[in-house]
């Protein structure tokens, strides 16, 4: 491992040696996810790309792209686009990327299942903002907002999420 992945432990991720508390999947954690079970998929998976919110916030890192009133990520198994960002208006079950809260103000999307998508293997293993310390995610890793930005600010395209 590299100082530069997060490795995820029991209690913490670790990052550039540092730790950080973070929260995961309501499912816990599985080697056989599938779409809607909760669960954090063990497993190393590359940072694939950043997502954030430029009415929000300013840009985090110079390989960032911002999020539209109109980008969504499809979570339906029967989308040919499915666990792929797509834009409104889109005809298949999908999740709203820009979102009222602030849970997708930034965003690293993991290759978990993608690019070559398989149906019904889980969609979309963010890393976002928690939405509380405890409080589980979807499937997702989440931290603190503060922390999410501190890692944002040096994390690479490439590093690493390992869940063993």
């Amino acid at each position: 491992m590299k100082p530069t992945d997060l490795v995820l432990t029991g209690t913490h991720i670790r990052f550039l040696n540092r730790r950080f508390a973070r929260t995961i999947g309501r499912g816990g954690l599985t080697v056989d996810k599938v779409e809607g079970d909760g669960a954090t998929p063990r497993g190393t998976h590359k940072i694939v790309d950043m997502l954030y919110r430029a009415d929000r916030m300013v840009r985090p890192s110079n390989w960032a792209r911002a999020i539209g009133p109109h980008d969504l990520w499809s979570d339906d198994v029967s989308d040919p686009a499915y666990n792929h960002m797509v834009r409104a208006p889109h005809g298949f079950s999908h999740e709203r990327l820009r979102r009222a809260d602030p849970m997708y103000d930034l965003v690293f999307i993991t290759d978990w299942n993608y690019p070559d998508a398989t149906a019904g293997k889980g969609s979309a293993i963010f890393i976002h903002q928690w939405r509380g310390p405890g409080r589980p995610t979807a499937g997702c890793v989440a931290f603190r907002r503060d922390h999410l930005r501190w890692i944002a600010g040096r994390i690479t395209r490439g590093s690493r999420l390992v869940i063993a």
